[in-house]
């Protein structure tokens, strides 16, 4: 399964919101993969909006992880990797536990993470050129 978008504008990122945020029905690992400012903190803030997150959504690059609670007190987490310098890291935050408990799991900075994903996950790539953003999101099967 794969969709893509054309985000001219900010306003238009709350479709691409709507129909992530319709994925987590069926899946609950996100990797975001993009280049630095490209707006994954914005996309993720938006699908957690569409998640009904009650919590302020906020960018966790100094805490690399932060929960959130939605209106059904389901936790979502956010990671972002970029600071992680190694895989102890995450085992140091319980990154096992996260990911067995089948919370939705955002992850900015992917790469560190994927050895860890038990299960199918979501690419959400984004390509931005002369302000206009490619977003692609894709189905992905982990490897056995």
């Amino acid at each position: 399964m794969s969709l893509s978008f054309t985000i001219n504008r900010i306003n238009e990122l709350q479709q691409v919101a709507a129909k992530i945020a319709e994925l987590t029905t069926n899946y609950s690992h996100f990797c975001f993969d993009a280049p630095m400012g490209a707006g994954k903190t914005t996309l993720i803030k938006s699908i957690c909006e569409q998640l009904g997150v009650i919590d302020n959504i906020s960018s966790p690059t100094y805490a690399i992880v932060n929960e959130y609670q939605t209106k059904r007190e389901k936790p979502i987490y956010h990671f972002d990797l970029y600071r992680l310098n190694d895989e102890i890291e995450l085992l140091d935050i319980g990154i096992e536990d996260i990911l067995d408990s089948n919370a939705i799991c955002f992850f900015e900075w992917p790469e560190k993470i994927l050895n860890f994903l038990p299960s199918d996950y979501v690419k959400v790539s984004i390509d931005v050129k002369n302000e206009v953003r490619e977003i692609a999101v894709t189905v992905l099967k982990v490897e056995e």
